[in-house]
């Protein structure tokens, strides 16, 4: 009964138009990394109340969720689970790590890996993350990546550096901006490692990379960087 609320807020909300903009927006036409996805045109901070208000859907309903063909409710059920995280850390986490396949597109692995993944894995062995870095699923990878925010949060930083080396050489530019992302965070709270970080690896490392970690430098050093 719960879910079939919920699916009724979500049509209530769905917006044609806007959702033929997300479908360009997201590039699900062929070829493209979200190919095949479907929107219904919900906007982030309404999809945020509803996970809210439905946190106590149970799993059965949230793994109907994240079997949907539709964007926003995969979403959806990943922000439940983000909310549920807290009161039973284990039991989401495995949920999550079972169900990677359907974390697939870039928001929602950034709305949930370092929430779910990193929160977990944060005092434990991260060997995981490592795993997924490796993954042939170029989102696993990205869940590697942005899953160490927790870590940077925490001022952990081994992590972030180990993984970013791991995906230097892809060939995704959203893995290449995931890296930047998360060297700019680890940098934005210690700039001395991304400045070690960034004179091993700048000759070398993604120029999307690149250009997302330096981006809170100074100009003077950004103009190094990009110059050199």
């Amino acid at each position: 009964m719960r879910l079939n609320a919920l699916k009724q807020e979500i049509k209530k909300l769905s917006d044609r138009p806007r959702a033929k903009f997300l479908q360009r927006f997201f590039k699900t036409g062929r070829g493209g990394y979200a190919a095949g996805d479907k929107f219904l045109g919900l906007r982030v901070p309404d999809q945020r109340i509803l996970a809210r208000k439905y946190k106590d859907l149970d799993f059965t309903g949230i793994k109907k969720l994240l079997l949907s063909p539709f964007h926003e409710e995969r979403l959806i059920g990943l922000l439940i689970l983000t909310y549920k995280y807290p009161s039973n850390p284990k039991k989401v986490f495995s949920f999550y790590r079972a169900n990677t396949s359907y974390v697939n597109n870039w928001d929602l692995v950034d709305s949930s890996a370092h929430k779910i993944v990193g929160e977990y894995l944060l005092d434990k062995k991260p060997a995981l993350l490592y795993k997924f870095a490796k993954s042939k699923n170029f989102w696993k990878r990205r869940i590697a990546m942005v899953a160490t925010y927790q870590f940077i949060r925490n001022n952990k930083y081994k992590e972030t550096i180990k993984v970013a080396e791991m995906l230097l050489g892809d060939k995704h530019d959203l893995i290449h901006k995931a890296v930047g992302w998360m060297l700019r965070e680890m940098g934005k709270r210690n700039e001395k490692i991304l400045l070690r970080f960034l004179d091993k690896y700048y000759r070398t490392m993604p120029r999307t990379a690149l250009r997302y970690a330096i981006e809170r430098l100074s100009s003077r050093k950004r103009r190094q960087y990009l110059g050199k």
